[in-house]
């Protein structure tokens, strides 16, 4: 039978969120009802309730969440009743143009829940990335669940559904850093410090974190920049070429998505060197520079959709690295809140004072 409990929806456009009963349906044939023991509070949540996705409202927030699998469909084969799992937005379909050339990373056809969680007047939700996790139980699909090693805290494990992947993957997989590599980072919020983590464990032996933010500049520090340039006062390209020996890097990650950042990241990298745009722009935005330079300059443009990652291969891997001591994960999570305080986190995220907050359950 169908359960009702807690959820935060953005009812419409910039509303404040709120706290409603939600309505979640047995699960179908190949689909989950997962119980939420934590998410992370994202800035793709605050861009659904002010309307920069699309305008199918009313929205049931939440995205980047771990939890215990409650319930199954009768062909579900790949999660069992129990199990610990990390929920994701690409369950790959195995079928689309992209899985059968192999780039399962980029599949056009990730599965969702077959139904609807609705409000308790049948009104449809729209469950942001496919997921809805800030509830006490969601409906997902069962390609939607990875599990992971039960050992690692919910609300540390959870923030590999989506921006520690995004920004760790950037560098990892999207930006391929090798030891010995210069890195560049731009915008050193969460997905900008995750970008950091990455080129850390890739081995680069340079990386240099940009923001206008001393306090942020000092997180990335701690999380294993080498170097920090405030471009409040100092211009990022100078600041880039000067700390790579005059060359610029060899990879640089734009963590802000916006025209200004996208250009300093292409003149801050080396000569055939490569630019990853992680940070999402809005669709207002738009790019002026001249094409003699992107033939002169040579090197790779990269988008980087969700750290190109495939959540199978890459979510146990780094949570077996987190519980090994070499993935400092747990040093993301800034706060644990509760439901009730999703609107205030959206304050805190827009304020820069915190890297993550998580709601617990």
């Amino acid at each position: 039978m169908s359960q009702t409990v807690r959820g935060v929806i953005a009812r419409t456009k910039g509303a404040e969120v709120e706290l409603v009963d939600v309505v979640v349906p047995d699960p179908g044939p190949n689909d989950v009802v997962v119980r939420v023991q934590a998410c992370g509070v994202c800035h793709t949540d605050l861009a659904y309730r002010d309307g920069g996705i699309n305008d199918e409202y009313p929205f049931l927030l939440g995205h980047e969440a771990a939890g215990i699998v409650e319930s199954v469909g009768d062909r579900v084969t790949h999660v069992a009743e129990g199990d610990f799992v990390v929920l994701n937005w690409r369950a790959v379909c195995g079928e689309c143009r992209a899985c059968k050339r192999g780039q399962q990373q980029y599949c056009f056809a990730t599965h969702n829940a077959s139904q609807k969680m609705t409000l308790t007047d049948g009104t449809e939700l729209s469950p942001a990335l496919g997921i809805g996790a800030f509830i006490d139980k969601t409906l997902v699909h069962e390609g939607q669940c990875t599990k992971v090693d039960p050992a690692a805290d919910p609300a540390v494990a959870g923030l590999l559904g989506c921006g520690v992947m995004a920004g760790l993957g950037a560098a990892v997989n999207t930006g391929n850093v090798t030891r010995g590599q210069s890195v560049a980072v731009i915008g050193c919020g969460g997905v900008g410090i995750a970008a950091v983590v990455g080129a850390r464990l890739a081995g680069a032996s340079t990386i240099v974190a940009v923001d206008l933010d001393d306090t942020k500049l000092e997180w990335a520090r701690e999380f294993g920049a080498t170097d920090v340039v405030n471009s409040s006062g100092t211009d990022p390209v100078a600041a880039i070429q000067e700390l790579t020996g005059g060359f610029g890097a060899d990879v640089v990650i734009d963590a802000v998505g916006r025209p200004e950042t996208y250009e300093q990241a292409f003149y801050a990298r080396d000569l055939a060197g490569t630019v990853v745009l992680v940070g999402v722009p809005t669709p207002e935005m738009r790019l002026e520079m001249p094409l003699l330079d992107f033939f002169g300059r040579g090197g790779s443009l990269k988008s980087s959709w969700y750290g190109d990652c495939l959540p199978e291969r890459d979510f146990p891997m780094l949570v077996d690295l987190h519980l090994q001591g070499r993935l400092p994960l747990e040093k993301f999570v800034s706060e644990r809140i509760g439901l009730d305080a999703v609107e205030a986190a959206f304050g805190a995220m827009k304020s820069g004072s915190v890297l993550r907050s998580v709601v617990t359950l």
